[in-house]
């Protein structure tokens, strides 16, 4: 009997054990998952709603690389072309919400602006070339421009030093073009010269057919635009500030017009007829000095057959109307792109969305992504030569970004109020080149077009 009970005594403290032992082991796996929980959610994820369906590859690709850098997960979903606003409106109310979203600029900011986060004193901010160009309200920054565009006078470096090498030019250099009445003293001047200069004009045609006029009626009309707003300080965000304008500047608008089809390759009664593909190819071969475009027509010019153009040899000018205050002008710089962090996201989640965003514009390896991958021109000063892009007119985009005392033209053409509005100013333009219709005609056109075009978007 004693040995059955010390028999006894002895498995029961052995099944004590055991149980100890399984009792601790069941208790320590649900507390290392609780703290594995605990770590990845202060590490935070990121969802980001991207509206380029070209791009969903590449920024697939970079979001694995992240995660597999970092630990963090990394979400990009693509909406369908034409359905963003529409999605982002169905996911923003989920609990899984994108953290990281996309507005086209003040009018979208302000749309969306109950969901912006102040990203004034982000590393990412901090480096960005131009911060006039990011979306502000008051003192904070609400959206973050993620690609620029820029676009001005662009000019044949070779041809206007053949003309400032000539006795009685009028400038010397190209750098001493700094307002309206010094480039039209220059181009009237050499338009003047044109056959010594084995030239058929300064500018190549202004293209007014149907279609191809919205170099006129949007991207020039974006500059007298810009400084009747910033004159009466319109707050481009609120609808009611841009209802209607006045065309203040519609007389500087004409000064670089009439340059433009008074100085050209051809006679402004012809200029219906021209494409934009006309006036490209008469810049290619170096049949003019001047075009108005912006950087993504190198491509055009190098793609001309028979081009005679070198990559050097192209560069931008402002394009001066004659404003008050304008020798500080630099060229259109500006984009309907910019980040913003949902500011309804969990703090974790807003970090690690600014913290991958950060790495994807200021890391080498992000860096190349952007370049390389994604294609785009970075307003960031965290680029180096090694990651700019190769294209001329792209990389004097940048360089104007980071100049010193210049005010380069935002675009406020995206507050423009209808392709109905463009397309009645482009007519109207025509009609004032083929001598059928006065500058007063075309300025009635522009302020009631505008008028009655935002009203009936207001239903």
């Amino acid at each position: 009997m004693k040995k059955f009970l010390a028999l006894a005594l002895t498995l029961a403290m052995a099944l004590t054990m055991l149980a100890g032992c399984g009792s601790s082991a069941s208790s320590s796996t649900p507390a290392a998952s609780s703290s594995t929980a605990t770590s990845e959610a202060a590490k935070g994820s990121v969802y980001f709603l991207n509206f380029k369906p070209e791009q969903d590859e590449a920024y697939q690709a970079i979001a694995k690389e992240y995660s597999s850098l970092t630990g963090v997960d990394v979400k990009v979903v693509t909406a369908a072309s034409g359905t963003y606003e529409q999605q982002l409106k169905s996911e923003i109310a989920k609990t899984d919400a994108p953290t990281i979203f996309q507005v086209n600029g003040p009018v979208g900011y302000a749309a969306w602006k109950d969901y912006c986060a102040d990203l004034s004193g982000t590393d990412l901010y901090s480096h960005l070339l131009d911060k006039s160009i990011a979306i502000t309200d008051g003192s904070g920054v609400y959206g973050i421009p993620f690609v620029i565009e820029g676009y001005g006078i662009i000019y044949n470096k070779k041809i206007l030093a053949a003309y400032t090498a000539m006795d009685g030019a009028v400038v010397k250099s190209a750098d001493e073009i700094v307002d309206f009445a010094t480039l039209k003293a220059v181009v009237e001047d050499m338009q003047a010269k044109k056959d010594a200069l084995s030239i058929k004009g300064v500018f190549a045609a202004t293209s007014l057919a149907t279609g191809e006029d919205w170099r006129w009626q949007t991207h020039l009309a974006n500059v007298p635009v810009y400084y009747e707003f910033q004159k009466n300080n319109v707050d481009l965000g609120d609808t009611n500030a841009t209802a209607e304008i006045k065309f203040e500047f519609g007389q500087q608008f004409k000064n670089l017009f009439d340059l433009y089809i008074n100085n050209s390759t051809c006679a402004p009664t012809l200029l219906g007829s021209k494409s934009v593909d006309d006036s490209m190819a008469e810049f290619a071969l170096g049949q003019c000095a001047m075009v108005q475009n912006g950087n993504w027509a190198y491509g055009q010019i190098s793609g001309v057959d028979g081009n005679t153009v070198k990559p050097e040899d192209v560069a931008f000018l402002p394009m001066f109307i004659g404003a008050e205050g304008e020798k500080g002008q630099g060229i259109c710089i500006g984009t309907e792109n910019f980040f913003c962090i949902n500011g309804k996201a969990s703090a974790e989640n807003q970090q690690a969305s600014i913290d991958f965003l950060t790495w994807l514009y200021t890391d080498a390896a992000g860096m190349a992504h952007v370049t390389n991958d994604l294609g785009f021109i970075a307003p960031f000063d965290t680029f180096g030569d090694d990651v700019k892009p190769s294209d001329p007119l792209a990389q004097d985009v940048l360089a104007w970004s980071g100049k010193a005392n210049t005010n380069n033209v935002p675009w406020n053409f995206t507050v423009f109020p209808s392709q109905t509005f463009k397309d009645n100013f482009g007519a109207a333009l025509l009609e004032y080149a083929q001598g059928t219709k006065t500058w007063d005609d075309v300025n009635t056109v522009v302020v009631d077009g505008w008028k009655t075009e935002k009203a009936n978007a207001a239903g």
